[in-house]
């Protein structure tokens, strides 16, 4: 009978401990999260640019460097978009367009892109200081690795293209 009491009190005492262990998905996405940030790209969980969410979620930025900054657009998932909306490719459409069109190769590159990303990739921003993959993180990095070169270039040939370029010596120019 002792060792039945002895045993019902290290069960009590091992049980907190086992629920404070982290889950096989937070392993993972803390794995994917850790090797992601070595590549140079920021990781953090804000509110994504999608009406009526309110809930955090990943968001993964490419930064664009601070003297060629990046063009503005908001491209959604179908699934996330009303059907108004300018589509770019297959079950992706903009809800905010780049004022300057993308050159063409630019664009087929994107274009391929996106055909290849998870279904849980709903937006990708940019703006003039990075370009940001809102996702749910349902792989694991050497899989999400295989998108790393391809948003390398895409973020490489939107530096430099803002919409609305800084004239050097303008009052209320941004630079300093």
């Amino acid at each position: 009978m002792a060792w039945l009491i002895i045993l019902f009190v290290l069960m009590l005492v091992i049980s907190p401990v086992m629920w404070l262990r982290p889950s096989p998905r937070q392993q993972r996405v803390a794995r994917l999260r850790n090797e992601a940030m070595k590549t140079g790209l920021s990781v953090k969980l804000e509110i994504p640019p999608l009406h009526g969410v309110k809930t955090a979620m990943p968001a993964y930025r490419w930064h664009y460097p601070q003297e060629r900054p990046g063009p503005d657009f908001v491209l959604v998932r179908d699934s996330q978009a009303a059907d108004s909306l300018k589509p770019l490719a297959h079950g992706w459409r903009w809800r905010r367009e780049p004022l300057r069109p993308l050159p063409e190769a630019l664009e087929e590159r994107f274009k391929g892109l996106l055909s290849r990303l998870p279904q849980d990739a709903l937006v990708i921003e940019s703006n003039r200081h990075a370009l940001t993959l809102w996702w749910w993180e349902s792989q694991d990095f050497p899989r999400f690795a295989t998108y790393l070169g391809d948003f390398t270039a895409l973020r490489d040939g939107l530096a430099g293209r803002p919409d609305v370029p800084e004239a050097p010596g303008v009052l209320g120019s941004r630079r300093e």
